[in-house]
C-alpha cells in the first residue's frame, strides 16, 4: 500500500463517512489537533525511562487515536456506521479513576502551579496545553456544523486534566519540586 494518495494535492481531503473538505476544514482543524497531541505524547514517551509512564502513554495515545476517527467522522444522523470508533462514557470514567488514582500519590494543591520540572513533567504539561487546543477546535467545530459526539468533547477535557495531573505525577516521581504561582506583586526583587 503507498502512503501517498494523490487525491489531496489540491487541498482537498477525504471524511471518513465520505465527502471532501477544504484541509483547512474546522473538522480538518480539530481532528489534526488531536492527531498532533498523539504525536506529542509519542515524543513524551521518548523522553521517559520509566516503564509505568510509558505504559500510561501508550494508553493515551490509543484512546488518541479512537479520538481522531470519532473527530474524523460526524456523529449521529444517516449514515452513522458501528464501523467508525467512537470514545464512549466509559472512556471518560475510565480517565477519571486514572486521575484520581495518580492523585493519591500526589500532595494536595493549595495554590496554582507552574508547568514546568523534569524532561517528562514539563512535556507533559505541553500536551496539557495542546490538548486543551484540540478540545477548543472540537466545540468550535460542535457550535458551527455540529457532529461531534458529546463524549469526545468529555474526554478531551476530561485528558487535559488527566494530563496536568500525569506531569505533576512524573515530577513527583522524579523528585522534582512543584513552583506555586505568585502574583507579580508578590513576587520578591
Amino acid at each position: 500500500m503507498k502512503i501517498y494518495t494523490k487525491t489531496g494535492d489540491k487541498g482537498q481531503t477525504g471524511l471518513l463517512r465520505g465527502g471532501r473538505v477544504a484541509k483547512h476544514h474546522p473538522r480538518v482543524e480539530a481532528y489534526g489537533t488531536l492527531d498532533e497531541l498523539n504525536a506529542w505524547i509519542g515524543h513524551v514517551r521518548a523522553l521517559t525511562g520509566d516503564e509505568a509512564v510509558e505504559e500510561v502513554l501508550v494508553r493515551l495515545q490509543s484512546g488518541l487515536h479512537v479520538s481522531c476517527s470519532d473527530a474524523a467522522a460526524p456523529f449521529g444522523g444517516a449514515g452513522e456506521s458501528a464501523r467508525i470508533p467512537r470514545i464512549r462514557a466509559e472512556d471518560v470514567e475510565a480517565l477519571e479513576r486514572g486521575i484520581d488514582r495518580l492523585g493519591e500519590e500526589l500532595p494536595p494543591l493549595k495554590r496554582f502551579i507552574l508547568p514546568g520540572g523534569g524532561r517528562v513533567g514539563s512535556a507533559l504539561h505541553v500536551a496539557r496545553t495542546i490538548c486543551r487546543r484540540a478540545e477548543r477546535r472540537l466545540t468550535e467545530l460542535d457550535e458551527g456544523e455540529g457532529g461531534v459526539n458529546p463524549e469526545l468533547i468529555r474526554y478531551i477535557n476530561r485528558l487535559s486534566d488527566y494530563l496536568f495531573t500525569l506531569a505533576r505525577w512524573a515530577n513527583h516521581r522524579e523528585g522534582r519540586p512543584e513552583i506555586p504561582w505568585t502574583a507579580v506583586g508578590e513576587q520578591p526583587d
